[in-house]
């Protein structure tokens, strides 16, 4: 029988996540049924999101339980087939989990889905042709909807959902402005990701000195905003959004530790007549076709070259996935797995 190695949720974090909520261990990989495919996953994708799943809290996902294989999307290669639908050989995106295998049933709507890479990269499809592209393309065109010439700014800029939100912007005429952490990832944003300006939040100490910053990147103002981070950034471009802007509320991470995240200036969505919509991307499944057609074109075309932080074994997955929660990772975070 094939072994195969998985990371399960062993307890729930009480404040700050660490790698002793995580547990690795060996099971072997039980007899293929009718209408099931066997997947040998290649990569394990880390994201945000994995961090409010571990907690038992009300949200808009049940926690994730205890002593199963963390939640987790992946990629990788049919090597069993007992259904028609698949065959041995086939790439696959899914949402394999945090181990190197997985069962899944083929008659189960969106569970799997076969992915071309013969000019997108199968990586990517856990990335910049996946969920987190999507995620940008919903936010961007569906919430904000800009116009050409609008300013849109990004929190997180260089990951893989800020990555993905400059071309898509960019495409769309807009001034893009993002926010990121350290020079190199401001260089990188503006060198490859195509941002007009990029701002480093850590040369700031408090939202006054951000927002000084976000006034000189964005004369006309902010148009559109897309959230990932919350706490000071936010309020630094509350400060600048111009009268009926839009905001896109996708992640709060500044806060992912349990702590509470005020809000210094709600009264600006009054007296700007703000639009703030929080929106969860697998709730919009009707979109992802049109999302992943431009995103993938971008990809093709060399307009999109999104940036990868890859961490070797499934071992190395709750330290990687740590160092995304505290923005150690440049670009999208993904665990190599063959």
């Amino acid at each position: 029988m094939t072994t195969n190695h998985q990371v399960l949720l062993d307890n729930r974090p009480k404040g700050e996540a660490s790698a002793s909520n995580f547990k690795l261990v060996s099971t072997d990989v039980p007899a293929l049924q009718e209408g099931q495919v066997l997947v040998r996953h290649h990569f394990l994708s880390l994201d945000p999101y994995m961090r409010g799943r571990m907690n038992d809290a009300k949200s808009y996902a049940d926690p994730h339980p205890l002593g199963t294989p963390m939640i987790g999307g992946t990629v990788g290669e049919v090597v069993e087939s007992r259904s028609p639908k698949f065959s041995v050989g086939d790439k696959v995106v899914g949402m394999g989990g945090w181990q190197e295998y997985s069962v899944v049933e083929a008659s189960q709507f969106g569970a799997l889905r076969k992915v071309d890479t013969t000019h997108v990269p199968l990586s990517h499809y856990l990335g910049a042709v996946g969920m987190p592209g999507v995620t940008a393309w919903y936010g961007l065109v569906k919430i904000i909807a800009p116009k050409a010439g609008d300013t849109v700014v990004v929190s997180a800029a260089t990951g893989a959902v800020g990555s993905a939100y400059a071309a898509l912007a960019k495409a769309r005429g807009c001034h893009v402005v993002g926010i990121a952490g350290g020079p190199d990832k401001c260089d990188y944003a503006v060198k490859e990701l195509g941002f007009d300006v990029c701002i480093d939040y850590k040369l700031h100490k408090d939202a006054f000195s951000l927002s000084k910053s976000l006034k000189d990147a964005c004369p006309k103002g902010i148009d559109g905003y897309f959230e990932n981070v919350g706490g000071m950034v936010l309020d630094a471009v509350m400060l600048r959004m111009n009268a009926f802007g839009r905001i896109a509320v996708c992640g709060m991470i500044a806060g992912y530790d349990g702590q509470p995240l005020p809000m210094a200036y709600p009264a600006l969505i009054l007296s700007n007549r703000l639009k703030v919509e929080g929106f969860i991307v697998s709730e919009h499944m009707e979109v992802w076709p049109e999302a992943l057609n431009e995103l993938g074109t971008l990809v093709g075309t060399g307009k999109l070259r999104p940036r990868e932080s890859v961490a070797q074994g499934l071992a190395s997955a709750p330290e990687a996935f740590l160092g995304l929660l505290k923005g150690k990772n440049f670009g999208k975070q993904l665990v190599k797995l063959i």
